[in-house]
């Protein structure tokens, strides 16, 4: 797992080899773009009005274990950067467009780095 920056924001991601795409904490997404003092309550009900509408995204999220702020790992709502361009554009939020670029970048760091593995070495 890594920890990603968004306007000093921790963003939590995890690169997937298997899939080779980068998936991030939907939570931590939503608390950046909502400012909401509960995201969890905040992604729960977004996610249940996305289903009724029969928005597709909310499918196309998978669980995987990331390290929480106890230190433990939980299974975690994550997406890839698709399905959270998706999510974002459910979210009425000023910071919407500052997210997908920094999602943009994130994304052109990890393909420099593929295709210069001397880059991934550098920033280790």
């Amino acid at each position: 797992m890594q920890i990603k920056l968004f306007n000093d924001n921790k963003i939590r991601s995890k690169w997937v080899k298997e899939k080779e795409k980068w998936y991030f904490s939907i939570i931590d997404i939503v608390a950046v773009l909502t400012e909401s003092k509960n995201p969890s309550s905040y992604w729960s009900t977004l996610k249940q009005r996305l289903i009724k509408e029969g928005n597709q995204s909310v499918t196309n999220c998978d669980k995987l274990k990331l390290k929480s702020s106890d230190g433990k790992f939980y299974n975690t709502d994550v997406a890839d950067t698709e399905t959270l361009l998706r999510l974002i554009q459910s979210i009425p939020s000023p910071n919407a467009e500052p997210f997908k670029i920094w999602l943009a970048k994130v994304g052109n760091e990890r393909i420099n780095e593929i295709v210069d593995p001397q880059i991934a070495i550098a920033l280790s």
